[in-house]
This record gives C-alpha cells, structure tokens and sequence, in this order.
C-alpha cells in the first residue's frame, strides 16, 4: 500500500489536461484490447484492467476530478449503444421472434427481482433492504453485449435476442426499481413514525419517466425523418445521427429520464419508419465509430472498479452475486422454454445478460442520496448498497463479457474474423 501511496502521491503533482488523459487511455487500452486478443478474451476487459490501473485503485490518474470532467464521454458511449440497440430493433425481426422476446424479459428481470430480494431477507431479515437490493437486479449493462456482439461480428436469431432483451430489460429495470424503492421508503418512513408516505404518488414517478422518455425519443427520431430527406452522403447522415444522440441525450439528462431509453426509442423509430439503404448507411457509420467510443467508456468504467471494495463483499455480496446470476439465467432459459424458443436461445441467452455496471450503480447511487435523509437505517442502507453493489459490479463485469463471447461462440452465431 505504501507503493501505491507514493505513486498516487507523485501523479498528484501533476496537472493533467482531459485531452492528454483521453489519448494516453486511448493508445493504452488500444494496445491492452490488442493482448486480450492473445487470451482470448475480449478487449473490454482490456480496457477495463487500463481503467483499474490508471484509476484510484493504483495510479490514480483517473481519479473523481478527471471523471468528473470525462463524465460526458460514459453519457455519450450509453447514448450511441443505446440508439445501435434501436436500429436492431425493426418490428419485422421482432414479429419473427414474436411475444417470446416480451416473454424472456419479463421473467428474467421479475425472477431476478424475485430471487434476489428473497435470498436478502432471509439473510438479513430486512424487508427494505431486500426490496432496494432486488430491484437493482434486473438492471443490466448492455454496452457490455453490445460491445462483444460488434467485435466478433455476432450474427444470428441468438444475437437479434440479445439485442431485444438487454435494451428493453433496462427500462422494466427502472419501473421494478421505481416501486419497489417506493415501498421500502414507505417501510422505512413508518417505522421511523414519520407518518405514511404518499406511496400512490411515488409509484407513478417511474411511470411518468419512462413515459417522458419514449416521448423524448419519438420527437427526436420525427427530427431525424424530417432532417434526413435530402441527405444522399453516409458521412451527412452520420453527422446528423451524432448530433441528434447529442440532443436526445442531453435533453434526457436535463430531464432526469432515462437517456439510454430515449435513444433506444430514437433507433426503433428510425429503423422502422426510413429506407433499408438509409438505415445501412447508419449502421456502416456506426460500425467505424463505436470501437473509439467502447475503449473510452470501458477505461473510464473500469477507473470507477474500486478493488478494494471487493474485501467488503462478504456474505451479502455472494448471495447477490448467485441469486442474480440464478434468477437472470434462469428467467430467461424458462421464458424461452416456455415461448417455444430455438434451443440455442434457451441454452445460451442467459449468458449474454449478466453484466451490469453504469445503471446498477446509478440505481445505488439514488438509493444513497434518497434515504440518508431517512435516519441512521437510512444512511446504512444508503452505504450497504452503494459498496455492495460497486463490489459485485466488478465481477459481473469480468465475467459477464466473457460468458457473451461463449454463449455466442456455442450458438455458431461468431463470425469467422473474430
């Protein structure tokens, strides 16, 4: 620790500008994603040992004032995978699939939630805390897929899935999360004889988010119809695409909505409303830039890995860890079963949706800052879940890539320049 202390110290000296960090942490997770290749391992976790390196847990050069700063890099990675999720996302590939798709999210985020919060409570005898801990279950990092997916050129009724379930089961994520936190506050406001909350109004709190951000998309893809007319060149439209994601995003954030919700409903709109050479365009475009946008996001998401949370995990910790992994897995294999899905679906879905990261810990986060004012089992909830959740982090997002690649490799669905 005394090494680390003194290297930490030694970079403090420094006054780094975000330029000089954004193409040192270019050039090394580049070259890192280039050595997991070796392994064969994908290059996010490349980029993610960059980020750990660089980050508090060793370097500190990417410490919380330089992400700070960076902050809107991670807003416009989400951003772009989200609207790429949407261009996947035409009502011709999804009627082909039919109601199993709706099935399959469904029960993996509902038997998540489930298992989750039940496993909890039975360690902790917590309603509340086990409430909270379940409904940040569901909540996936699709960036994550999405970023396998494109590497190894992924295609197949398995990846058309993977697409469909780790973009919707984000915005059922965030109406879980919604009433469940609703209710625990409830719990925890009366048991500090504060009164009944207004429970009604909470609930619909999460329903008018995801109501604002569908809006928000619908108009900003009306945008996109309108703009793109007249545009013949790949180059113009892409142009128009990146300052519509820009726009969708900010307006989102300035809002409070659901920013990756709100670009997914831009590119479902998009794809299924534009010619089939306009759409290609986009994809080509898209195809050439989010690689660039992939090593910054990972980098920075890696910085924020805390390693030395892992001590902290302890039996809490694993018991959220399996029963996620149990309810995620299962949920999807028994929606799949019972939608009369292909096997390969069935056997292999399950492994492409464990990561999670940027919206877990966002959700943890809210938890924190919303019931610290709640008393002093308030503010111990607020930190058990914040550090649990940023430990388990760390290992879904180890693992969870890596078991995408070889759910996709046993469906046959890699392509052959992996």
């Amino acid at each position: 620790m005394t090494a680390v202390n003194a290297l930490q110290t030694w970079i403090g000296h420094f006054s780094f500008s975000s330029l000089l960090v954004v193409g040192m942490i270019t050039l090394a997770g580049v070259y890192m994603g280039k050595t997991m290749k070796y392994l064969r391992l994908p290059s996010i976790i490349g980029f993610m040992i960059v980020g750990v390196l660089l980050g508090p847990s060793l370097a500190g050069l990417l410490g919380e004032e330089i992400q700070g700063r960076l902050s809107f890099i991670t807003e416009m990675a989400l951003g772009f995978v989200a609207v790429s999720i949407g261009l996947e996302l035409s009502l011709g590939a999804l009627k082909q699939q039919g109601a199993v798709i709706i099935l399959i999210i469904f029960c993996e985020s509902l038997l998540a939630f489930v298992l989750v919060a039940g496993g909890i409570f039975l360690l902790t005898r917590d309603a509340s805390l086990a409430l909270l801990f379940g409904a940040i279950a569901p909540a996936s990092a699709p960036a994550g897929t999405v970023a396998v997916i494109q590497e190894y050129k992924a295609r197949g009724s398995l990846t058309k899935a993977l697409y469909a379930v780790v973009g919707f089961d984000d915005g059922l994520g965030i109406i879980i999360f919604g009433f469940a936190s609703a209710v625990a506050r409830s719990l925890l406001q009366t048991e500090a004889g504060a009164g009944e909350a207004d429970i009604l109004a909470q609930l619909g709190e999460p329903l008018v988010e995801i109501g604002l951000s569908v809006l928000v998309g619908v108009l900003t893809a009306l945008l996109f119809c309108v703009l793109a007319r007249r545009l013949r060149r790949s180059r113009e439209v892409f142009i128009l695409v990146f300052a519509l994601v820009l726009i969708s995003t900010g307006v989102s954030t300035q809002l409070h909505l659901s920013y990756i919700l709100t670009n997914m409903v831009m590119g479902i709109v998009i794809v299924n409303t534009q010619r089939h050479a306009l759409i290609q365009m986009i994809r080509d475009e898209l195809t050439e830039f989010m690689p660039l946008l992939f090593i910054l996001f990972f980098v920075l998401a890696g910085a924020n890995l805390h390693v030395a949370a892992l001590p902290a995990l302890g039996l809490l910790g694993v018991v959220y860890v399996l029963c996620r992994s149990a309810g995620l897995m299962g949920g999807a294999w028994f929606g799949a079963l019972a939608g009369r899905a292909e096997k390969k679906i069935r056997r292999y879905l399950g492994m492409g949706i464990l990561s999670q990261a940027g919206v877990a810990i966002g959700l943890a986060l809210i938890v924190k800052q919303e019931f610290s004012q709640l008393g002093s089992r308030g503010l111990w909830i607020g930190s058990t879940v914040i550090t649990t959740v940023t430990a388990t982090c760390i290992l879904f997002e180890l693992i969870g890539p890596v078991l995408t690649k070889v759910g996709l490799a046993k469906a046959g669905e890699i392509g052959r320049s992996a």
